[in-house]
């Protein structure tokens, strides 16, 4: 395994470029954090009509078994981002990967629906540090002239994870009972973590420092001060929260009429993840060329026309629907995540933590509320809760974009300002405005 005993105290060491070998090895060990991350946490997104079947609950109860672990996810992710500015970012990485599968593999063996909630809060607990270290440590490790594409990849990962955990766990119940499918799961992140504490290179940049409680909530404070970053902890709120209600509901919808497909045809329904492994690196390098704050607008607003192309009962609109949704939502994540790490030079590690804290609270909120929402009136009603946090997230999405232009037009300002001066004070002639 690889930890932060190994970490190289020197501030000159260079920040991994593209195409260096160190920077493959990085982007591979979180491409594979992401993957087991997002198996744990998801698999049981695609058991959940077998789970209300088997326990005798609604779709509204059924959802707090993904809504537990991201709520509880979201609690932990600040202390643990806090333990890993203590012990080292690849350390707690290790360590939340290897308990996160161990839980995992555990709860199948839940004799109540209440005590599956339970292990999964558990498993929240665990799973944190991932989600909690990874965005700084690339910050830390990449040149920022690439740390949109390296972010895409660590999304990219999350994305595949999110889907190989739907996969699995909707191929096995098909077959088997949804313990086995939950097993399963569990063995496949297992895997991947043990491929990342393999590949993933010791921190350079990283210094240890103690975080007490009061250095702690004054590094909170501070990024809290910055509006931008407000609005990128809010946007993250409001896109994790439609995200996860639409997937959350979607398998109700497709099992039940006038669709009534079989469990292992609505299983394949997640392969259309995939289109958010490419949004998601593509957007990455796009904000990277053309400015966060156009791809940020563009995924979200793609987002919104894919939620309208779902609403109608067919199932080749809510197919294309769902691909514009999940594309453009993993597009916008890719981007607002990428521009927490490059707006907080300090603490980088509780700046990702609470963007994410927000991204988890909307899953566990909106999820949860979403699940309510279609028990009372179906498809029509979750959309519409879905429908309005994507009009606060466009709304969001404009207030970042008008800050992202003035600081750029300010930027520019400011430099023709220094040419001008630095002209003038070298007795060369001034250029002549226009």
């Amino acid at each position: 395994m690889t930890l932060d005993t190994r970490i190289v105290a020197d501030p000159d060491t260079e920040p991994y470029r593209r195409g260096t070998a160190g920077y493959r090895r990085i982007t591979l060990s979180l491409f594979a954090a992401g993957l087991a991350t997002f198996i744990s946490m998801y698999a049981a997104q695609a058991l959940l009509p077998a789970l209300s079947e088997d326990y005798g609950v609604g779709p509204g109860a059924a959802a707090l078994v993904v809504s537990a672990t991201t709520g509880v996810l979201a609690l932990v992710i600040v202390p643990a981002s806090a333990l890993s500015a203590r012990f080292g970012r690849t350390r707690v990485m290790t360590v939340s990967a290897i308990a996160s599968a161990a839980i995992g593999a555990l709860l199948p063996l839940s004799p109540s629906i209440e005590i599956l909630i339970v292990g999964r809060a558990l498993q929240g607990v665990a799973v944190a540090g991932i989600p909690a270290v990874a965005m700084a440590y690339l910050a830390e490790e990449v040149q920022g002239s690439t740390l949109g594409a390296a972010m895409g990849r660590y999304v990219a990962g999350t994305t595949i994870g999110g889907l190989a955990g739907r996969l699995i766990s909707s191929a096995v119940v098909d077959v088997s009972t949804w313990r086995w499918a939950m097993e399963a799961a569990a063995m496949a992140s297992l895997a991947f973590a043990l491929v990342m504490t393999r590949v993933m290179p010791a921190s350079r940049h990283f210094r240890p420092q103690p975080v007490g409680p009061r250095v702690l909530a004054a590094n909170l404070t501070g990024h809290l001060r910055d509006r931008r970053l407000r609005l990128l902890f809010l946007l993250g709120f409001i896109l994790m929260g439609g995200f996860v209600s639409v997937y959350n509901c979607i398998g109700f919808r497709l099992l039940d009429e006038p669709f009534a497909l079989p469990e292992t045809v609505v299983g394949l329904v997640f392969l259309i993840y995939l289109v958010g492994t490419v949004t998601s690196s593509v957007a990455g390098r796009l904000a990277d060329r053309l400015g966060r704050y156009r791809v940020l607008l563009a995924g979200v607003a793609v987002s919104g026309a894919g939620l309208a192309c779902m609403l109608p009962p067919s199932l080749p609109w809510v197919l294309v629907g769902l691909l514009l949704f999940t594309g453009g939502f993993f597009a916008a994540h890719s981007v607002a995540s990428s521009w927490v790490g490059s707006l907080a030079t300090r603490h980088r590690a509780e700046a990702s933590a609470l963007y994410l804290c927000a991204y988890y609270l909307g899953s566990s909120v909106a999820g949860a509320g979403a699940g309510v929402a279609y028990e009372f009136g179906g498809w029509p009603w979750a959309t519409g809760c879905v429908g309005v946090l994507f009009l606060l997230a466009l709304a969001v999405s404009v207030r970042l974009a008008r800050g992202g232009r003035a600081e750029t037009a300010g930027a520019t300002c400011g430099a023709a300002r220094r040419r001008v001066a630095d002209a003038g004070s070298s007795g060369r002639a001034l250029p002549r405005l226009q």
